[in-house]
């Protein structure tokens, strides 16, 4: 979702730190109680740059980016253990050690220090993966933050217990016109997208969006592709409506 003029991520202070410092906050103030909590909310929202920008601010958090499988999450749990402390022993063939033996790392680790694991991108875990993630939590009392695109949490399977109360949920919104607006009108100028009908499309795409910053950045991107050219203009129609057609495709 970046231009090939700028291949950083979208504006990550301006996202977590003015519109969601209040989120940004409560995840703070929850990992001094050393208990779990969900962050819920639509694909887009912005909940992986929610979790990513409270990581920088927590030197114990562990942050796994995804989980397809058990064994992928322990590697991800030991990287981010090196990361938070390099004096943690891990030997240099560390994708050759079996699952035991990264486990063994695991909680050697979580018996020392009161990390705080944060995962993302949760897909529905299986069975095993749960039962490592319970298990770790449990072993160091290691508290959970992760997070789910729907308020049923399907994605996280079995992990609902972890998250069984309103207070142990933050919901992460879209943002309300005047907000996504402005997010708009920076990312437009950060990605250098210009049209003489530009000052015009910006509010009909944050319309469109709903105020999600995801589907904000994809519609910026498509405007600029050929397809949606007509000059120096967007074809704004013709690109509301592929966008919508992608989304219930």
């Amino acid at each position: 979702m970046h231009s090939s003029t700028d291949q950083r991520e979208p504006t990550l202070e301006y996202l977590s730190c003015v519109e969601r410092a209040e989120e940004l906050d409560r995840l703070r103030s929850r990992a001094k109680t050393q208990k779990s909590l969900l962050v819920f909310g639509p694909e887009g929202v912005g909940k992986s740059r929610l979790l990513r920008a409270f990581v920088e601010s927590q030197p114990l958090a562990l942050y796994v980016a995804q989980m397809r499988s058990p064994r992928e999450f322990l590697l991800g749990l030991v990287h981010a253990l090196h990361r938070a402390d390099e004096g943690i022993g891990v030997p240099g063939n560390i994708s050759a050690l079996s699952s035991s033996s990264l486990k063994g790392i695991v909680h050697r680790a979580l018996d020392m220090r009161p990390y705080l694991m944060v995962l993302d991108h949760l897909d529905a875990p299986s069975r095993v993966a749960t039962g490592m993630i319970k298990d770790l939590h449990y072993h160091g009392r290691t508290p959970v933050i992760f997070a789910s695109r729907s308020p049923h949490m399907e994605d996280i399977g079995a992990l609902r217990s972890l998250c069984a109360l309103k207070s142990e949920r933050i919901e992460i919104k879209n943002w309300p016109q005047k907000i996504a607006l402005e997010f708009a009108q920076r990312e437009a100028e950060r990605i250098e997208l210009w049209a003489s009908n530009l000052e015009s499309i910006l509010p009909s795409i944050v319309e469109s969006s709903d105020g999600n910053p995801g589907a904000i950045v994809q519609m910026l991107k498509m405007a600029q592709l050929p397809r949606y050219r007509a000059g120096d203009q967007i074809k704004a129609h013709i690109l509301y409506v592929d966008y919508r057609m992608g989304r219930r495709s």
